[in-house]
């Protein structure tokens, strides 16, 4: 798959919530996460596909109620591409609060091998 078909098939599982889907599709067996910051008990980098899953059960499993989910066209070049993902949630024991990010991510042989987030 192309760079741009990629970016494509992750802006349409990622638009649907289908997050575990993306990265089981899409995902190179060893991609590496990297968060702009750690969570509470969460790594700010995370390796390998498994990892990556378990990292987004457990975000997912902390969030009461989605209120809102938006995510941009994306941006391609050659090998790497970049979306916004606006999240309007509650987590459970906090108030609503709206989460922004730049993503960005690198494909190699037709994988993504990398994605980062950014506020």
């Amino acid at each position: 798959m192309k760079t741009s078909e990629i970016a494509q098939r992750l802006v349409t599982h990622c638009r649907a919530a289908q997050w575990e889907a993306a990265q089981t599709e899409l995902f190179a067996p060893d991609a590496i996460s990297t968060e702009a910051q750690a969570m509470p008990g969460m790594n700010r980098e995370t390796k390998g596909l498994a990892a990556i899953i378990e990292k987004g059960r457990q975000f997912g499993a902390k969030i009461e109620t989605v209120h809102a989910l938006t995510v941009s066209d994306p941006l391609v070049a050659e090998s790497a591409f970049a979306v916004t993902m606006g999240l309007d949630v509650t987590m459970k024991g906090q108030p609503r609060m709206q989460i922004a990010e730049l993503c960005v991510y690198l494909v190699k042989d037709g994988k993504i091998v990398s994605e980062e987030f950014h506020p």
